[in-house]
């Protein structure tokens, strides 16, 4: 089964995303599985996780609900208030839900909370346990300012599932490695972290990147996760603004072209399966 590990949708019509500015403008529009389905369809994409876009319970609800009527996904990441004391009940009240079954991790947009040790408070670390213990997966939707935190976070929690998205946002558009390199680069020791490649082509110069612009943070990403721990995600409609869906997924698959047949496939599918559960 062929996995897109990482997408979205939005309605900004309905509902407010902070971070859909004006310099996003061209993808301030409503996106839908309509939208979505024929490319998947061209891109011979079998499956889906649907991933939260604001920090909303109602959204998560909403998104649960569109899962259990959409084959293609199969898999939702989630909010929710991970410093509510309470955090256990609100994932059961989503489970209780429809499509509640669908739920397979969360996610909280940590790059955007002003400490960049957030994700290691007392409170935070009590909600990430709770997910833990619901047997979902953390999506750390960090930067490498972040990445220090998401290190401590990960050892202090070895028994939760963690997954790092858009390889926690590289600076490919300048092509400098550092610190980004060195800071993921202890993420190799812990079997408890998978990372996503998604989001690049949204890091690098969005009208002239090429596969090389690329290819040494895949190559960086491949040499500390292997290709177990890898996770192919489109992060479309983002990835809109710099690249269209098959742009994406060639991408993806040119620079992984160091990995065996065995290994890609693994990465563009099997190991979505294994880690969220789907």
């Amino acid at each position: 089964m062929i996995v897109d590990a990482h997408h979205h949708f939005w309605d900004p019509a309905t509902a407010d995303y902070p971070w859909l500015t004006d310099e996003l403008a061209v993808i301030r529009r409503r996106f839908t599985p309509d939208d979505l389905a024929p490319e998947l369809a061209t891109a011979g994409i079998d499956a889906t996780v649907l991933v939260q876009t604001r920090s909303s319970v109602e959204e998560t609800a909403a998104f649960l609900t569109l899962a259990a009527e959409t084959p293609f996904i199969r898999g939702v990441v989630g909010w929710v208030d991970l410093t509510d004391p309470a955090i256990g009940e609100a994932i059961g009240a989503l489970r209780a839900g429809p499509g509640g079954g669908r739920l397979v991790g969360i996610r909280h947009q940590a790059h955007d909370e002003p400490d960049a040790a957030w994700l290691v408070r007392e409170d935070v670390i009590r909600g990430i346990r709770a997910v833990g213990s619901a047997g979902l997966a953390y999506d750390l939707l960090v930067r490498p300012r972040e990445l220090p935190a998401a290190l401590q976070l990960a050892r202090d929690l070895p028994e939760v599932r963690f997954v790092i998205d858009h390889l926690a946002k590289p600076p490919i558009a300048s092509g400098e490695l550092e610190p980004w390199r060195t800071r993921i680069r202890p993420f190799a020791e812990l079997d408890n972290v998978a990372c996503k490649l998604s989001g690049l082509v949204t890091e690098a110069a969005w009208s002239t990147w090429t596969t090389a612009d690329l290819q040494p943070f895949v190559d960086a990403a491949i040499g500390v996760f292997g290709p177990d721990r890898l996770l192919f995600g489109s992060d479309w409609p983002v990835c809109l603004l710099a690249a269209g869906y098959d742009q994406v997924v060639d991408a993806a698959l040119t620079t992984m072209s160091s990995l065996d047949v065995t290994e890609q496939a693994a990465v563009m599918g099997g190991n979505a399966t294994r880690i969220y559960g789907l």
